[in-house]
C-alpha cells in the first residue's frame, strides 16, 4: 500500500490491500482508506471522524503533488562562441526590448559548473522575459572576454539595449547567487 498525506486535504493513494486500512499520521490523526466505497476517513484520538469522498480530494498540480507541465522545468542555455554572435544576440534582444543574461564561466571552475543547472532552472521561470546564454571563456577569443570585462568567474551579467547594465560575481553559495540574479532580473524587467 502507498499513501501520502501532507495535510488532510492533500491525499494521494494508489492502492489499498485491504478494504479498510489504518495509516498513522502526524498530530494524533488517523487516516482510513476504504477502497470499496472510494472514501477516506480522518479522525482524532477521541473518535471524531470526518469522511472525504474521492471528488473532495485535491489531486493534481493544485494539490502540489505533480509539477506544472504547462511550462518546462529548465531551459538549456545557449552558448556564445564569438563577438559577432554576441552582436547578433544583442541586436535581436534590442529589437524585442528583452534583456539578455550571460553566464561567463569556465569548465575548470567548479562553482561555475555547479551554478549552470541552477541558472537553467531559473531560465524556465523567465522563459518569455529574459534570454539566457553562457560563455566558456576558455573556448572563445580573448577579445570577447575583454568586451565583457570579466576578471572573476562565474560572472553573471544582464545586458539590455546593447550594453551591460548589472552583474553578479558568484563566488559564494549558489542559492545566494541565484537570489541575487533573480533580484537583478526583477530590477530590469519590472
Amino acid at each position: 500500500m502507498s499513501v501520502l498525506a501532507a495535510t488532510t486535504a492533500q491525499i494521494l493513494y494508489s492502492e489499498a490491500h485491504h478494504n479498510q486500512h489504518q495509516i498513522p499520521s502526524n498530530g494524533g490523526r488517523r487516516c482510513f482508506v476504504n477502497r470499496d466505497f472510494g472514501s477516506v476517513l480522518f479522525g482524532r484520538r477521541n473518535g471524531e471522524r470526518r469522511r472525504l469522498r474521492r471528488r473532495e480530494l485535491k489531486m493534481g498540480p493544485e494539490a502540489g503533488f505533480w509539477p506544472d507541465l504547462s511550462r518546462p522545468a529548465m531551459v538549456e542555455m545557449e552558448s556564445i562562441e564569438d563577438s559577432e554572435q554576441l552582436d547578433r544576440i544583442l541586436a535581436h534582444a534590442q529589437e524585442l526590448s528583452q534583456p539578455v543574461l550571460i553566464d561567463w564561466m569556465a569548465t575548470w571552475c567548479r562553482k561555475c559548473i555547479y551554478l549552470k543547472p541552477k541558472l537553467e532552472k531559473l531560465a524556465a521561470d523567465y522563459l518569455t522575459k529574459v534570454k539566457f546564454y553562457y560563455v566558456d571563456v576558455n573556448k572563445v577569443p580573448q577579445s570577447l572576454v575583454k568586451r565583457g570585462n570579466i576578471s572573476k568567474m562565474p560572472t553573471i551579467q544582464l545586458w539590455k539595449d546593447g550594453e551591460m547594465k548589472a552583474e553578479v560575481i558568484g563566488g559564494h553559495k549558489a542559492w545566494l547567487v541565484i537570489e541575487e540574479v533573480r533580484e537583478m532580473i526583477h530590477k530590469f524587467i519590472l
